[in-house]
């Protein structure tokens, strides 16, 4: 079964989204995939010396594996976006000053949107990282925090939706759009690949 509104299976697999990311639903469900959705518990401590890109597929491998091993039969999905720029992370904003803070820092220069993938399911999980540089445009301060006061910046790495109002705030894309968002679709159907599956428009079948 698939579409939204109905948990896909293929046989006794069920598809499992471990985020909460509701823009990595979102994509699932324009490919016609409909997942559950569990929150998986995982540290997101740093570890000194781990590249940016280390970081962001150890995360999303985490956050699959911690679900699959409650879930044996599903085949689940991890991933985690963070933004770098002059070689700092940048993840959620703690508030809303944080927030204005980011924007700022990033208005009118380039910068790096990373996303991990990860599958997990019966045999194993794998993984990838994902690469977009984005330029934003220049603005003031005062944009920046008329941007922020619509609360949309609050949950997001870099403090900005390139899918939603902050599309205004981005002058240039050099890459995959849909990393940005957070869910490039390009690596989740090599990995589906990689993990014995297929994407068919709509449905899943395994390869073997």
């Amino acid at each position: 079964m698939n579409g939204k509104g109905k948990v896909l299976v293929v046989g006794k697999t069920r598809l499992i989204l471990a985020s909460n990311s509701p823009r990595r639903l979102d994509v699932l469900h324009q490919l016609g995939l409909n997942p559950v959705v569990r929150s998986p518990a995982v540290d997101e401590a740093y570890i000194p010396g781990e590249s940016p890109a280390a970081y962001v597929e150890r995360l999303a491998r985490a956050k699959a594996e911690v679900v699959a091993e409650k879930e044996p039969d599903a085949l689940v999905i991890g991933g985690d976006t963070i933004v770098v720029s002059e070689n700092r992370l940048l993840g959620k904003p703690a508030d809303e000053d944080a927030a204005v803070e980011i924007l700022i820092s990033l208005a009118g220069r380039k910068h790096q949107v990373l996303t991990g993938l990860a599958i997990s399911g019966q045999d194993g999980t794998v993984s990838a990282v994902s690469g977009t540089e984005v330029r934003l445009r220049s603005f003031t301060e005062a944009e920046a925090r008329r941007y922020v006061m619509s609360g949309e910046p609050m949950d997001k790495a870099g403090a900005y939706a390139i899918q939603g109002l902050g599309a205004a705030l981005v002058a240039e894309i050099v890459g995959d759009y849909y990393t940005v968002m957070g869910f490039p679709v390009g690596t989740f159907l090599d990995l589906l690949l990689q993990s014995g599956w297929r994407y068919e428009f709509g449905s899943l079948s395994q390869t073997n």
